[in-house]
């Protein structure tokens, strides 16, 4: 769990909603369904349009990650792999093949069967890279399905803002029908900047941080995986692994 993203949103929303306390304003006058609609649908729309089906998909399952990401142990992974490479030096590569079948990693075990297949070290560093990059640049691109959402909602929070404006302008006749309209007029203004600049824009930049933590990850398992192959000593493997920590 990431704490940091908890404290973010509730510090955001403190400070909106305490700083409209303290000025005399009242919860209601921030709550505007029309507005709301205006924004938010105006803002899906814009992005389902610029963006495929499968990077609007992928960027909606990693929403997750902002509040729960997935936690790499890297200490652990380091000690996994120097373990392996123990065992590939007293039984042979084949006696990695039980460690392989176990392993709930998809791209490690992927890894360690390429390792057990007798495949040489530049295949197997090949073969795990373009896995990596291909996956790295897919989830990098659905991470900014929330950055677009983000530059499109201050100008559809304007679009807002002139409907509502005109509203005013053809009820000036009927003052009963004016505060409605002012009303959509600012908080639709408000609502596309701080759902830009308070959510989106941050959520977007957290997730791709992930992402290249996750990346991180897997050099590492590369570069382990590599090292069992060309025979490296266990002690020398661990200490090359430890440059990841840092």
């Amino acid at each position: 769990m990431d704490i940091l993203s908890f404290i973010g949103v509730a510090v955001a929303f403190a400070a909106i909603l305490g700083g409209n306390w303290l000025e005399g304003g009242h919860l209601d006058t921030l709550a505007n369904g029309p507005a709301m609609l205006i924004v938010l649908g105006g803002s899906i729309g814009a992005v389902l349009l610029q963006t495929p089906l499968n990077l609007f998909l992928r960027g909606m399952r990693m929403l997750g990650m902002v509040f729960m990401p997935p936690r790499r142990a890297l200490e652990e992974t380091i000690g996994k792999l120097v373990d392996w490479s123990r065992i590939a030096r007293k039984d042979g590569l084949l006696g990695l093949e039980r460690a392989a079948a176990e392993e709930p990693d998809l791209f490690v075990r992927k890894g360690m069967q390429l390792l057990v297949d007798g495949n040489e070290p530049d295949e197997i560093r090949h073969a795990l890279e373009v896995e990596l990059d291909s996956r790295e640049r897919f989830d990098l691109q659905a991470s900014k399905v929330l950055e677009a959402m983000g530059g499109y909602s201050p100008t559809i929070g304007i679009i807002g803002a002139v409907m509502g404006l005109i509203h005013v302008m053809q009820n000036l006749s009927d003052p009963s029908k004016l505060g409605s309209g002012i009303a959509t007029a600012f908080v639709a203004t408000i609502y596309g900047v701080g759902l830009a600049n308070l959510f989106l824009l941050p959520m977007a930049n957290k997730l791709k941080a992930y992402v290249l933590q996750e990346s991180h990850y897997r050099e590492l398992v590369i570069e382990g995986l590599v090292a069992i192959s060309e025979g490296e000593n266990p002690r020398q493997i661990e200490v090359r692994l430890q440059g990841f920590l840092r």
